[in-house]
């Protein structure tokens, strides 16, 4: 009987095992309109007037993998003064223009607006390593 059931127990152990090593990995198809986030981060952002209001560094997703936000440096020059905050995505508008091949990320705030936003810092498990 003791047999039997150790018998029973290591086929399915090894059933679930092969069934684990046969089931590979998804692949998908990436979309003309869909985008990277190599290509996202680092862009800057621009108000509606054109004027350089601070840079994307960072994306946040949630659980599921969704993007729940961006992480913007905003208020800094030459690396002095930089703070980060983080936005909606629905905030900014990237897009990529045919015409002349770039990159494009614009947003309905001020300068002043983006200072003035709750600052996002890199603690706990944003400051921890990669691996």
């Amino acid at each position: 009987m003791h047999k039997t059931i150790l018998a029973l127990a290591l086929s399915t152990a090894l059933t679930g095992i092969a069934i684990a090593q046969t089931a590979g990995p998804k692949f998908i198809t990436p979309q003309s309109n869909d985008f990277v986030s190599s290509r996202v981060v680092g862009l800057d952002i621009y108000d509606n007037s054109n004027h350089n209001i601070g840079k994307i560094q960072d994306i946040v997703f949630d659980n599921s993998k969704t993007i729940k936000g961006y992480i913007l440096s905003v208020g800094g020059f030459l690396g002095m003064g930089e703070r980060y905050v983080a936005v909606d995505p629905s905030s900014v508008a990237v897009k990529y223009d045919d015409n002349d091949k770039k990159w494009h990320a614009n947003m309905n705030a001020t300068s002043d607006e983006l200072k003035a936003a709750p600052e996002f810092k890199y603690t706990g498990r944003w400051s921890s390593s990669k691996s």
